[in-house]
């Protein structure tokens, strides 16, 4: 079997996820052993992404997104793929190991990019709430079908907009996926 060449750092949680994307990547890998990532982990990753792309996949849980907080905050400009939560459940745990080859070759494919607040999109909170997206008990579900087609990974609405800006998705692009969505 012909394996899939990622020219980049992928970030995990540990040493089962690195088996089972080294069954079908050829990739570099660096483990965090969970949320508590040790200084010289962080150092070693700061270090590479001046000369590498560094994607963050990490499991799609509270965890999960600590690490990638974590990460966000010591190194500029990582990339981060995002598995929705649903496609990575198996045997009742949730991670990265548990998704399926496709599901992980389609969430590298596409990446949203850590950017400074500066540098991001124009879309407000204010325009979430005016769209339904923010502020009601029934956005739940509209929010994670665009979070899925944008690929951003489960997310509430605070990192929902921090996500979509980061990705440079306008209001209008937003708009026409809602309306795709909703039929």
């Amino acid at each position: 079997m012909m394996k899939t060449i990622i020219d980049a750092i992928i970030v995990v949680e540990g040493k089962s996820d690195v088996t089972f994307l080294s069954s079908f990547l050829e990739a570099d890998f660096v483990t965090t052993n969970g949320s508590d990532i040790p200084p010289l982990t962080i150092e070693h990753l700061r270090e590479l992404s001046h000369k590498r792309d560094i994607i963050v996949l990490t499991d799609p849980d509270a965890p999960g997104e600590r690490i990638r907080a974590i990460l966000d905050e010591k190194i500029p400009g990582l990339k981060h793929s995002f598995i929705p939560k649903k496609m990575a459940i198996k045997h009742h745990k949730v991670g990265i190991a548990e998704a399926d080859k496709n599901t992980i070759l389609s969430s590298l494919s596409h990446h949203v990019v850590s950017t400074p607040s500066s540098k991001r999109g124009t879309i407000s909170f204010s325009d979430l709430y005016r769209l339904g997206l923010a502020g009601r008990e029934s956005c739940d579900g509209l929010r994670e079908s665009l979070a899925d087609r944008f690929h951003l990974g489960h997310v509430n609405a605070k990192l929902f907009l921090k996500r979509l800006n980061a990705m440079d998705i306008d209001l209008g692009r937003l708009e026409e996926a809602m309306h795709e969505i909703r039929g």
